[in-house]
């Protein structure tokens, strides 16, 4: 077959089925990052029990991701590993905290594994790079290949943390954004977004759809952790807190709708 037939066949195609040999629709919308992190606490793969692996929920956002994908969005995503391990809890009961917080990225693998293998049924390339050497399972992370997965349309799942104890998973998450270059962290949650206090406790709580990041720490709000924050805002990216389990709620934010708490630093101070 030569080439040139060969190019009309791949026309034909995407004329009739309206998307490319990516499985992507040919006719992208408009979306606001053009590349993005998306921040996975362990609790969202762990479905209502918040431990272990709910499939289920695994299933959920490998389709969630997957709709942000067929709209041109490069997608690195940051896992925690709270469903399994928390090493600053199990530091409490007499675990040396270094050592908690290794098994800690652990359990972030074992998420990471998890998520991938979703993605991949749907019919998505991904990459899993750890920050902690397991070669037989992911990629060693380097700055240069993620971007290069990114750019060549992979998924890229960032697993173990920042590779250092007494570092959060937000920390990683900023870590990497700032690294990769994304335009936004989004940070998936199960609760609309930032409140001045915790929802689940105050009714009454108020919903803050935009607050600065020093309001933030001022105020206490456990959204993400001071280092998380600092480094996010010292490399002005937003941070996007939202509800993941609304369903679309990704897309919509990718297309401009006002979704979820934005934390940023306006302009000017």
């Amino acid at each position: 077959m030569s080439f040139s037939n060969g190019l009309n066949i791949v026309r034909l195609s995407e004329k009739l089925y309206g998307k490319n040999l990516c499985g992507c629709d040919n006719k992208m919308q408009k979306i606001r990052w053009k590349r993005i992190l998306l921040k996975l606490s362990g609790e969202t793969l762990g479905g209502k029990g918040k431990f272990g692996l709910d499939v289920a929920s695994v299933d959920y956002i490998a389709k969630e991701v997957k709709t942000a994908y067929d709209l041109g969005c490069e997608i690195a995503l940051v896992i925690g590993g709270g469903n399994f391990i928390r090493g600053e809890k199990l530091s409490q009961i007499g675990i040396d905290r270094a050592t908690a917080d290794y098994m800690g990225m652990l359990g972030t693998t074992i998420n990471a594994l998890a998520l991938q293998n979703m993605l991949e049924k749907l019919g998505l390339f991904t990459r899993v790079l750890s920050a902690i050497t397991m070669t037989e399972v992911a990629e060693p992370f380097i700055r240069r290949r993620a971007i290069r997965h990114l750019e060549k349309r992979r998924i890229v799942i960032f697993a173990g943390g920042t590779g250092s104890p007494y570092f959060s998973t937000d920390t990683a998450a900023a870590l990497r954004a700032s690294e990769i270059n994304a335009e936004v962290i989004l940070k998936a949650t199960n609760v609309r977004g930032v409140y001045e206090a915790d929802p689940r406790k105050n009714k009454n709580a108020k919903f803050l759809s935009e607050i600065n990041p020093l309001e933030m720490v001022k105020r206490g709000l456990k959204v993400m952790d001071l280092t998380a924050v600092t480094l996010a805002m010292e490399n002005k990216i937003p941070v996007i807190v939202f509800d993941v389990f609304q369903k679309d709620n990704l897309k919509k934010l990718l297309l401009g709708e006002k979704i979820g708490s934005e934390i940023k630093v306006k302009e000017g101070t």
